[in-house]
């Protein structure tokens, strides 16, 4: 007895479960479904417009075959029906007036929801921290805007021009039926019933298979543009054959996952056929017995025959229109969270205190681990060390110490788990995104050129710049020479990721985007260790003059760029392991000197004599806090 209690009270959550998620499905349908709908709230005259004229197509169509009915009548009695005729005409004119007007209004509504959706979409993306894009992938946030843009449309579209007429139909039917024939009416609205339960039933059944089948649709999407981005790589190493045969495998995982979802709704195919012809034959049967006793006439069977076919019709596209939601609902459900997303990073709205800052830096125990999926990884432990305005500061270490974790904590692309960072004794997490980033100029290994021109990629830097500014931007970095004797100059495309022009030209067309900028507070991420020692030569050069009187931090593996520092941190395994002057630090038997003996910092490109930084006298030395326990 007591097994059976058990197992009883097992089946009763499971019920529970389900009908809570079947309860969590139906608030998600709706709340997405109108979500979209207030997408065009600043048009709402134009709405409101469009369900009037919604309902004056759906009376009219319910009105033919009352019309048809008296028509029927009137000739049985052979009385007279011109008068109903000509109200047909009408009914049928007044229809063909309003159906254009809402194909064209309503498709030209739809194409601006469509693209505004994708502005939204697009701003909110662009604006999101590094770690959300890295989680993500390219593929598929670009699959969620496209394929989300376009259910917005596909709902937007269908609803106004379609949908909304056979819903104003459904509702008129209802009390028109009735007020004819109750027998009749509820043979139909049996019909209606049934047909409902059923498609509901199935969509409640299917929805989260749909779910799977849409996450292993932007898995295969996310693949596609991995696989194209770098098939170079795949040619190189001959992985055509296996790239194809992998994408083959996530081709099957898809229609093994779909092909359940489209059983069910094959079943409710011919399960709602069979009930709508059912209901046809209970309505001509009733009908024939009503008039045979003479309770109906003729005119009334012909109407709700016409009624039977339009309530099917009608139905049978609201049950497309809510499949095609459901079908797609995941990918609309991930577009409009999106689009509603406010991060943290969007709350902060304080500003600095002065136009610009003086370029303090400062790392209060700082602690950032990256996270994965829940997994925990590598990060910097403990970093707390102050730079005062001016100063360049060399981060030196091995491979993944964490020198590039710590310059992005800086910039804000993450947030530290632990500790803050402050730049003139204001915390970063409160200041806006814009106004952080319009602080700090950054020149990256890879420079991030895009497929415009160079004058366009210069003015990144600065929007307002005017095209003298550009060109002496570019002069000051040493790029005007090598821009001048390309085809059109300034204007000449540099192709996608600038892959037209060398590594060097690249490097030094972004030294002149942070030059535009003129930020106080520079961030050079191991700009130069992609380059040979000529091309550094002119590089080096650009960065010198980029960085004079600006908060300087560069991730060093070069001994001429540590050798022009004021201080360096050593970094290993994510914290600072030591920290000094070249002078200092190379008198040490610790780290840095190790690196020096193994030439993991490289010859220096130019001669330059080493010195301390204390005995320029020009600057304050960095205060450099005990780290934490190593």
């Amino acid at each position: 007895m007591a097994r059976g209690k058990i197992i009883s009270h097992s089946k009763t959550e499971k019920v529970a479960d389900i009908r809570c998620l079947n309860y969590n499905f139906d608030m998600q349908f709706f709340k997405i479904f109108l979500r979209v709908l207030r997408l065009g709230r600043a048009e709402h005259r134009l709405t409101i417009l469009f369900v009037a004229a919604a309902l004056l197509v759906a009376c009219a169509q319910i009105l033919e075959p009352v019309l048809f009915g008296r028509v029927i009548d009137g000739l049985a009695k052979d009385a007279r029906f011109g008068h109903y005729v000509g109200l047909w005409v009408a009914m049928g004119s007044l229809n063909a007036v309003f159906s254009i007007f809402l194909s064209v209004a309503t498709d030209r509504f739809a194409h601006r929801r469509r693209l505004q959706a994708m502005e939204l979409a697009f701003g909110r993306t662009i604006s999101q921290p590094y770690q959300f894009h890295s989680l993500n992938g390219s593929g598929r946030v670009v699959r969620t805007i496209q394929t989300g843009a376009d259910q917005v449309f596909n709902i937007t579209l269908s609803f106004f021009r379609e949908n909304l007429i056979a819903l104003g139909s459904v509702v008129i039917l209802v009390p028109m039926a009735f007020s004819l024939d109750v027998r009749l009416a509820s043979a139909l609205f049996a019909l209606a019933f049934i047909y409902s339960s059923c498609n509901w039933f199935v969509i409640r059944r299917t929805h989260i298979r749909q779910d799977i089948v849409e996450l292993k649709h932007q898995g295969l999407t996310s693949r596609l543009v991995d696989v194209m981005a770098n098939v170079t790589v795949v040619r190189a190493f001959t992985r055509v054959g296996h790239e194809v045969d992998l994408f083959k495998g996530l081709v099957r995982d898809i229609l093994k996952a779909q092909y359940p979802v489209l059983n069910w709704w094959g079943v409710l195919n011919v399960i709602t056929r069979l009930s709508s012809m059912v209901a046809m034959l209970a309505i001509v049967a009733i009908g024939s017995s009503l008039v045979q006793s003479g309770q109906a006439s003729q005119g009334q069977i012909v109407t709700f025959v016409g009624f039977s076919t339009l309530l099917i019709s009608r139905l049978d596209q609201l049950s497309s229109f809510i499949n095609r939601i459901v079908g797609q609902m995941p990918t609309t459900k991930n577009l409009l969270e999106l689009i509603d997303h406010v991060g943290p990073e969007e709350t902060s709205q304080e500003r600095f205190k002065t136009q610009l800052p003086r370029g303090q830096v400062v790392f209060e125990h700082v602690t950032y681990q990256y996270n994965r999926h829940g997994a925990k990884g590598p990060g910097v432990f403990d970093l707390n060390f102050t730079v005062e305005a001016g100063q360049t500061i060399a981060l030196v270490g091995p491979t993944g110490s964490g020198k590039s974790t710590c310059l992005s904590l800086l910039q804000r692309l993450y947030s530290p788990d632990l500790g803050r960072i402050l730049i003139d004794d204001q915390d970063i997490k409160d200041l806006e995104v814009s106004n952080l980033c319009g602080s700090i100029a950054t020149v990256f290994q890879d420079p991030g050129l895009f497929n415009r021109s160079i004058y366009d990629n210069i003015l990144v830097g600065r929007s307002t710049a005017s095209r003298e500014e550009v060109e002496q931007a570019a002069r000051n970095a040493h790029a005007h020479e090598f821009i001048s004797a390309r085809p059109g100059g300034y204007d000449f495309v540099v192709g996608e990721r600038g892959l037209a022009l060398s590594g060097g030209e690249r490097q030094r067309i972004a030294i002149a985007r942070a030059i535009l900028k003129n930020a106080p507070i520079l961030v050079l991420d191991e700009a130069t260790s992609a380059l040979d020692n000529e091309t550094e030569r002119w590089v080096q050069a650009a960065m010198d003059r980029l960085s004079e009187g600006k908060t300087t931090f560069v991730i060093a593996h070069r001994l001429s760029t540590v050798l022009s520092a004021h201080r360096i941190l050593v970094m290993s395994e994510g914290r600072i392991v030591q920290n000094g002057s070249f002078q200092q630090l190379r008198r040490e038997n610790g780290l840095f000197a190790r690196l020096l003996q193994a030439g993991e910092l490289g010859e220096p490109t130019h001669e330059r004599e080493p010195e301390d930084a204390e005995t320029r006298g020009e600057l304050k030395p960095l205060i450099l806090a005990p780290s934490g326990p190593q």
